[in-house]
């Protein structure tokens, strides 16, 4: 079997793990390569410690515990939401920052949530055992259904686990199912504001710096974790070594990565190339522009766009890059060539001989993605009916439908495990904005109209003879939906509450979602069924080479990476790994992207200007790990993770160790912040330990 293993090994390579790539999980953390690289050993306490104090914050961050009374640091722009779900003409969060001068003041996240991780579990054989022999479509029916069972008895043991009481239990997937794990969170559905700076200084450089370096960049926010209506008591935190990092210093990162590509096939990056990434940079590039249009009508206009706009500017600049990155022809050539080497090997294998066809296996279900990608996004995405009030519509006819089924039948989403945090969603007295609903359903029923053809089925049922800026006019101000009272009243009603309903954002939702239904349903059938299934094959062969040396893609869940503050050489030139406060007050205009706020102006006598603000390093992260605690050795925090250069984006495919840096806010300028700017000395007395 000596080929096979070579052959193998070299099908492996954007999963092979060099210099300080890789996002390992913490069942299987890189000790051996810290080890050789830095000479440092992490023992299993130090693992417990750092993983038990990360938080990962529901909305697709990361956080930390930072007190033993809930405090929970993570960037500002991950609680933007809450910050503008709390804010109002009258009192600009966003544009003024805020400070709670006691926790009575403390603000509520109307939709928040933070888990952290207690326990994991490896059930591999129990989904296999369950898939095995079964024909794609039912093979994905069943994997599903085994994966709610597990789900449920977890939750029902944790319920009789007297030293961490009720988990929430998520079936989480690794290695494009080689494995499968139940993981087990504490839920804290109460989270609440407690600092936050101003826009003008938590995204100093806007969309202009935004994936560059260097950065000067507050982007930082405290929250507070609470039960039962007091702080949570979180006796697992990290403490601060605000003396910080030098350059050179290994560090290290817990955080829940969103998601990676390094495992896919070249059939899978083909599609995403050409079928997915253009048609959504089209889309999103001219709502862009009309939501920038509509942020210059005036004040409250700007106020309310901040938000989705950042969003949305941010995810642009990396599906661009993205898509530079798959226009790589090299990159293609050595992938497929690699698919093909394993698969010989597959093929000489007795043991693994019927399952040499899985790249076909994939590459055929891709054909069918490319033929419905635009259907099944306008339709079961929210591309054609973009708008909060109409997924609240959706959410509440499919829970209607879904809860009259036994646990193990219903879509995933509306599982028993899934329900609490449904609740909690329609029942967040967060602010929804009719004008802004208009803009974003009509122009989502442009394009649907647009890309899906006015003949379409769907189409004609929901036009008529209307344009799409008389049916967004019509749903939005004829829906109830904004109040979460008539949004509990009908979940709570089940589905005599939404066959009775003349709620138009309702009927709307009823209307589309058996075509919906239908395009969801051959997705799963046609191409997430035989492409699990021909991943698993794959991981297969993989495991019997290399077993867990190799690290699994991001999936939102907890992982560990290691690395050294660094700069790197770009265009000949190096980059320096630090800046400093005073360098901000340089680059300072007065004006936006590039205005510091007054609170800054004013305190800038009291401030030393040699106080590092940002620095990079080699760490490997992405999306997802916005939030994430920079660690030192011992443990203690040493930075913040908001970002990471324009060379980072490419590591949803790669990693390239000479040019991919992850950027950080340095506690020394968080430190800097809080004590001389905003007088914070209180919630640093708390930080610090001090009763």
């Amino acid at each position: 079997m000596k080929r096979l293993a070579l052959l193998a090994a070299a099908a492996l390579l954007p999963l092979l793990a060099t210099a300080d790539e890789g996002m390992w999980t913490f069942d299987n953390p890189p000790n051996a390569a810290v080890r050789a690289a830095y000479g440092v050993e992490l023992d299993g306490a130090w693992l417990d410690r750092v993983r038990a104090a990360t938080a990962r914050l529901e909305n697709g961050c990361t956080a930390s515990l930072v007190s033993g009374s809930g405090l929970i640091l993570t960037n500002h722009h991950c609680a933007e939401e809450c910050i503008a779900q709390n804010s109002s003409a009258e009192k600009n969060l966003l544009g003024n920052g805020f400070l709670a001068p006691t926790r009575t003041d403390e603000l509520r996240c109307p939709d928040a949530a933070a888990s952290v991780l207690m326990r994991m579990e490896q059930v591999t054989d129990q989904v296999h055992a369950a898939t095995r022999a079964l024909a794609p479509a039912k093979a994905a029916q069943e994997r599903r259904a085994e994966l709610t069972r597990l789900e449920q008895a977890c939750e029902e043991a944790s319920k009789r686990d007297r030293k961490t009481g009720a988990l929430k239990c998520e079936a989480v997937t690794l290695y494009q199912g080689g494995q499968y794990w139940l993981y087990a969170y504490k839920r804290y559905e109460d989270v609440r504001l407690v600092f936050a700076p101003e826009k003008d200084v938590s995204a100093f450089g806007g969309d202009v710096d935004n994936f560059q370096f260097p950065r000067w960049t507050l982007d930082m926010s405290i929250l507070r974790a609470y039960e039962n209506g007091k702080p949570a008591v979180t006796p697992a935190h990290l403490k601060f070594d605000w003396s910080g990092t030098e350059v050179g210093q290994p560090v290290f990162v817990s955080g829940h990565p969103g998601s990676t590509a390094r495992g896919e096939t070249s059939a899978e990056l083909d599609a995403q190339r050409d079928a997915y990434l253009p048609f959504w940079l089209i889309r999103y590039s001219e709502l862009r522009g009309r939501l920038l249009q509509f942020a210059k009508t005036g004040e409250e206009a700007a106020r309310i766009t901040v938000q989705p706009l950042n969003l949305y500017e941010n995810s642009i600049k990396v599906r661009r890059k993205q898509l530079d990155a798959l226009q790589d022809d090299a990159l293609f050539e050595q992938r497929r060539a690699a698919e093909a080497a394993l698969a010989a090997a597959m093929q000489s294998d007795p043991g693994l001989a019927g399952s040499a066809g899985a790249f076909e296996e994939i590459a055929i279900a891709q054909q069918v993605y490319r033929d419905i990608v635009v259907p099944h996004t306008f339709m079961e995405g929210h591309a054609g009916f973009n708008s909060e009030l109409f997924a609240h519509a959706r959410t509440l006819v499919r829970a209607a439908t879904e809860r009259g089924k036994p646990n193990a039948d219903r879509l995933r989403a509306y599982t028993d495990a899934r329900l609490p945090a449904i609740e909690q969603t329609l029942r967040a007295e967060a602010p929804i904005y009719p004008d802004l609903e208009k803009l974003t359903m009509s122009f989502s029923l442009e394009r649907m109209r647009e890309w899906l053809g006015p003949d379409h089925p769907v189409v004609k049922r929901v036009f008529g003879r209307d344009d799409p800026d008389m049916l967004a006019r019509r749903f939005v101000d004829g829906t109830k939906l904004a109040d979460p009272a008539v949004r509990m009243a009908l979940f709570n009603g089940g589905q005599a509450a939404i066959d009775a309903s003349d709620d138009p954002m309702i009927k709307l939702a009823l209307l589309v979602d058996p075509e919906s239904r239908a395009l969801r349903t051959r997705m799963e059938d046609e191409v997430d069924g035989p492409g699990d299934r021909a991943k698993e094959a794959i991981a297969a062969a993989r495991f019997k080479t290399l077993g867990t040396s190799v690290y699994p893609d991001a999936t939102f869940t907890l992982r560990f990476s290691y690395g050294a503050v660094e700069g790197w050489t770009e265009q000949g030139q190096p980059v320096a790994p630090f800046t400093t406060v005073g360098q901000a007050f340089e680059r300072a205009t007065g004006r936006e992207p590039f205005r510091l706020p007054g609170s800054w102006l004013s305190a800038s006598d009291e401030l030393d200007m040699a106080t590092p603000f940002n620095f990079s390093s080699t760490l490997d992260v992405t999306g997802g790990n916005s939030g994430s605690p920079v660690v030192d050795v011992h443990g203690n925090i040493v930075g913040l993770v908001f970002d990471g250069n324009i060379h980072s984006i490419s590591g949803d495919y790669w990693y390239d160790a000479s040019k991919n840096r992850t950027i950080a806010v340095d506690v020394r300028a968080i430190r800097l912040a809080l004590d001389k700017v905003y007088r914070a000395q209180a919630l640093l007395a708390e930080i610090d330990g001090a009763k």
